[in-house]
């Protein structure tokens, strides 16, 4: 007879629409993608996000049926895609390029798959209209590619990709033709549309800001491997390694020493400062670590902090206006080099600090990231 005060048994974890398993693709001895493992979630915009050649695009393309592994799995919804030709597979790939057919209409261009597959011409013109409607063009439907701006283009990109229902949608670049501003204003707005579909995506990046903005989990690759995996703040505020801490926005590293290390802070002497931080790391007196300090979390003033940690003098060396805010240059006794990012929340200040001007920089004990490797 069973315990009835057991708890029930755990429900298992639901398996992962689209899994990658120990996938590796090697050119002539040249591992592009090396034992990569990951798991997406259905109706999850991820992205793969690195510096070029570090294996996205070789990963994507692999996914799309373009390349072939040379070892490892690749799993969609339960089916393994190893046997399934590019034409076969329920996905759709969008390129940076857009490849719209220069002499179709946007009608014609969204509809061009569809008539391929041999749907009905009442489903087609029903899914068209749909598509045209979903990506706000639907009185654009009669205009030639080259009458449209950028932004329209690659939203005709997207209704054509999304015209034939694919499980999986896979971006290669999506935004990249655009310029900063229209790319600003269209993530937003094709996030809003995948989101609407449900469609579950994979989307290849060197942009940063692209990334954070659009996905909901980022891969860091670098030299064919994921480095680290997680939503967008927690790459941003806890990097893994050196090398994301730099790759993902800005930051100042500071190489030093653990000279005390307790369970509820370390104290690590630098060159030019000692950090005290509030909380513990895996780690021992002596060990060499880094650490990673972004600009926006560090305050100027003209005098030193009662709080001899965690503070340091330098002098205004270059000065960056943005708007919003300024990025000041400090160069400290070391002749290192410290970014601090100042909000400009004031149209005028009567403290502004400038060119020449000795500062002092300080931080609070929760701002910093130790890296241990």
């Amino acid at each position: 007879m069973a315990n009835p005060t057991s708890a029930p048994p755990a429900a298992a974890a639901p398996q992962a629409f689209l899994q990658i398993q120990n996938v590796v693709k090697d050119f002539n001895g040249f591992k592009a993608v090396n034992n990569v493992s990951l798991d997406i979630a259905k109706g999850e915009i991820f992205a793969l996000l690195g510096s070029s050649g570090c294996g996205k695009s070789t990963l994507l393309r692999m996914l799309a049926g373009f390349e072939t592994p040379s070892s490892g799995r690749i799993v969609l919804n339960g089916q393994d895609l190893a046997e399934l030709p590019p034409y076969q597979r329920p996905m759709n790939m969008m390129f940076q390029s857009y490849a719209l057919f220069p002499h179709l209409s946007v009608w014609e261009n969204i509809a061009f798959g569809l008539k391929r597959e041999g749907l009905p011409r009442d489903k087609i013109a029903e899914r068209v209209e749909a598509k045209l409607k979903l990506v706000q063009l639907t009185k654009y439907a009669q205009r030639k590619p080259h009458q449209l701006s950028g932004g329209q283009q690659q939203r005709v990109a997207l209704a054509r990709s999304l015209a034939k229902q694919p499980q999986l949608l896979l971006l290669d670049e999506p935004l990249g033709a655009l310029d900063k501003k229209l790319r600003e204003e269209t993530q937003i707005e094709l996030v809003n549309i995948i989101e609407s579909v449900g469609v579950t995506c994979v989307m290849v990046t060197h942009d940063q800001e692209e990334a954070m903005t659009m996905a909901s989990r980022i891969a860091i690759m670098s030299e064919g491997r994921f480095l680290q995996v997680g939503a967008p703040g927690d790459i941003y505020e806890t990097p893994a390694t050196r090398f994301v801490a730099d790759f993902i926005g800005n930051v100042n590293l500071m190489d030093g020493r653990v000279t005390e290390d307790e369970a509820d802070h370390v104290i690590i002497d630098c060159v030019d400062c000692q950090h005290y931080v509030g909380h513990g790391i895996t780690g021992n007196e002596g060990m060499p670590v880094t650490v990673a300090l972004r600009p926006e979390k560090i305050h100027l003033a003209r005098r030193q902090p009662a709080d001899g940690f965690n503070s340091v003098s330098g002098t205004v060396k270059e000065m960056s206006y943005f708007g919003s805010f300024t990025v000041y240059h400090l160069e400290l006794k070391s002749g290192a080099r410290l970014k601090v990012s100042v909000a400009n929340t004031q149209r005028h200040r009567d403290d502004d600090f400038t060119w020449g001007d000795e500062v002092w920089a300080h931080w609070s004990r929760s701002a910093q990231v130790v890296l241990t490797s």
